[in-house]
């Protein structure tokens, strides 16, 4: 079958531009064949678009499909597995259809919004369960809060007994809707002043967790607020993606880190089964018990629109989870 496909035109250097992406035709068959209904947006796709990648994956190359999770549905099957008609999620990216064999989907429960599925969850909820251990008595700080990490892993924070939740974002808007929709007990504007001050503010006897998706003066600014022995859940680093090479936060100082005590775990996106179930279930549990808040922006439009609706993403247009449903 024919369909198209958003694919990247040239490696990334500095700022993106709608140029990097390119509408392309091309065929598709296999086992099952899949409408996609819905694709997730994530600002660590942008890592993966850059010639001097930093994740432990191969980064996308230009003329190849880019975009990870997507939702469709069966419109085509050759396998027991699948039937017409089952929603399924994949990774196949930013295309109007897909086909491959059945092992590369997995077929989903319809739920009333299927755009949960393409969360930011695993990631969150391992970075804070798994890797920063966040339990009772913590004061955990979380960088770019308002985005689709960060509005899940401060919220799963609190779940699983954290003492105080601090959040940072770039707009007041931002801020308010962290404090009085998503449950954080304090958040900042990180344009508003020095954010090591503001966050010593908030957090005058220090904290014992950072998560972390930004890098830069965010990162700076938790290390000199944290406690001895503080664990720092280091999930990415925005401020040192985006921009040209001389506009761009360096990388952060680990050698600072260690010799302040501080304990820096950084973790890759790239999840087991294991971790997603765990996700799920806790996510299922906390938002039938009504302590869970699940943010998202889902944007209409074609796949055309969606190179756009990414870096808008990136400029810090949307909250929450986003994604692309298709019309």
């Amino acid at each position: 079958m024919i369909t198209r496909e958003i694919q990247l035109t040239a490696q990334i250097a500095g700022t993106p531009t709608l140029d990097h992406f390119a509408v392309a035709t091309t065929e598709v068959d296999g086992e099952v064949l899949v409408r996609t209904d819905q694709v997730g947006l994530a600002a660590t796709y942008l890592e993966l678009m850059r010639a001097d990648c930093t994740l432990p994956v191969p980064a996308w190359q230009p003329g190849q499909r880019v975009g990870v999770a997507a939702i469709g549905t069966v419109v085509r099957s050759d396998s027991p597995e699948l039937a017409v008609g089952d929603l399924v999620q994949s990774m196949t990216g930013w295309s109007e259809y897909s086909a491959g064999p059945a092992a590369q989907y997995t077929k989903l429960d319809p739920i009333a919004d299927p755009g949960h599925y393409l969360g930011q969850g695993p990631t969150a909820y391992y970075g804070m369960a798994d890797v920063a251990g966040v339990g009772e008595g913590d004061v955990v700080f979380v960088s770019g809060a308002a985005g689709g990490v960060g509005s899940l892993a401060g919220q799963i924070a609190k779940c699983l007994g954290a003492a105080r939740m601090i959040g940072s974002a770039g707009s007041p808007a931002k801020v308010d809707y962290l404090v009085n929709e998503l449950g954080y007990d304090a958040a900042f504007d990180y344009h508003d002043g020095s954010p090591v001050d503001r966050l010593r503010e908030l957090a005058p006897d220090g904290i014992s967790v950072f998560f972390d998706v930004v890098g830069g003066e965010q990162y700076q600014a938790a290390l000199q607020a944290a406690r001895p022995g503080a664990r720092f859940a280091l999930c990415g680093s925005l401020s040192s993606q985006l921009g040209d090479a001389a506009e761009r936060f360096p990388m952060p100082d680990h050698a600072e880190a260690r010799a302040r005590g501080v304990e820096l775990l950084p973790f890759s996106c790239h999840h087991t089964p294991d971790q997603i179930a765990a996700w799920r279930e806790h996510f299922s549990t906390w938002l039938g018990e009504g302590r869970f808040v699940y943010p998202q922006t889902a944007v209409k439009g074609e796949i055309d629109d969606v190179p756009q609706a990414f870096l808008s993403l990136l400029q810090g247009s949307y909250r929450g989870n986003v994604s692309v449903r298709l019309s």
